[in-house]
């Protein structure tokens, strides 16, 4: 079985109830799961919540809710790796899975070829896990520290006179997907083991959803996207 596990808890904090936040006329976990669905690459399309609003939403958004995700994995402290885990044994363990993609809910950017893609590149690899990273806007080793009373320093002084062209790019976990191997993943959880591979997305695609701000920025930017597509 080649399954699409989407994590949508109920007590988000700093966005309340982001998970089914309206974003453009949507449910925000609606994006997700049509992605999911549009790749055509999974047999089944789940969401793991612990909440009946959620459920009832990605249901009439063409997900399955099979299994309920327990109180304690879905605190503050519960980790990805652990949700993934209680899915691939909700789901009938490692042995009925192939490969699990866990995507996240608030991904309004996730493309079904993204999607198809990490997969290709996970299978012809042979990797544990394949997951959606895109580059720094600015050379990492030229960040600055603010201390309390305004003071900047340079986190690594040493780069002080290096030109930007000369450092190296650096990446970071788009916070998207990861396409896991799930009998690697079962003896190994860990989403950045040895061997994981990065799919690329531009910048444009990738945005936070932490706060007002990161939200209002994320409607702009699928705003722009969705005109583009269409001119």
């Amino acid at each position: 079985m080649r399954l699409c596990l989407i994590p949508a808890r109920g007590g988000s904090k700093r966005i309340p109830r982001k998970n089914v936040k309206p974003f453009h006329g949507r449910p925000m976990i609606h994006y997700p799961i049509a992605a999911a669905r549009a790749s055509g690459l999974y047999d089944r399309v789940v969401v793991s919540t612990d909440d009946d609003e959620i459920a009832r939403v990605a249901v009439d958004s063409g997900a399955e809710v099979p299994f309920r995700r327990p109180a304690a994995l879905a605190d503050d402290q519960a980790t990805t790796a652990a949700v993934i885990l209680h899915g691939i044994a909700a789901m009938g363990g490692a042995a009925a899975i192939d490969s699990i993609t866990c995507l996240y809910a608030t991904a309004p950017f996730v493309r079904p070829r993204d999607l198809a893609g990490a997969e290709a590149l996970r299978r012809d690899r042979q990797a544990p896990v394949v997951f959606a990273v895109t580059t720094f806007a600015y050379p990492i080793l030229r960040a600055l520290s603010r201390a309390a009373d305004g003071r900047m320093e340079m986190l690594w002084p040493e780069h002080r006179l290096t030109r930007s062209n000369d450092l190296a790019e650096a990446w970071h976990d788009a916070g998207q997907f990861y396409v896991i191997d799930a009998r690697a993943f079962v003896d190994r959880p860990d989403l950045f083991a040895a061997g994981a591979l990065g799919y690329p997305l531009p910048r444009h695609r990738v945005q936070d959803l932490d706060t007002m701000e990161d939200w209002r920025r994320a409607e702009l930017m699928y705003q722009i996207l969705a005109r583009d597509a269409a001119d």
